[in-house]
């Protein structure tokens, strides 16, 4: 199941790299997926946003099991 995250984290980070962010794929338990964004998407304040509205919902629709999305 990690592996199918990180490929789809994997089709995600070019959006971010093309805004100066990134994102890495830290931890899944219990249906929880942790990431840390790292450059522009660091200390951007949309962040939050880009995390739930983004990240959050293309990992449940790739990855049933995903519950939610949490920064690391």
């Amino acid at each position: 199941m990690q592996e199918k995250i990180k490929e789809t984290i994997n089709k995600i980070r070019p959006m971010l790299q093309a805004d100066g962010g990134d994102v890495e794929f830290v931890d899944f338990e219990d249906g929880v997926v942790k990431v840390r964004l790292k450059g522009a998407c660091a200390g951007c304040p949309m962040s939050q946003m880009t995390l739930k509205n983004g990240i959050e919902q293309l990992l449940k629709k790739a990855v049933p099991e995903v519950k939610s999305v949490e920064q690391a």
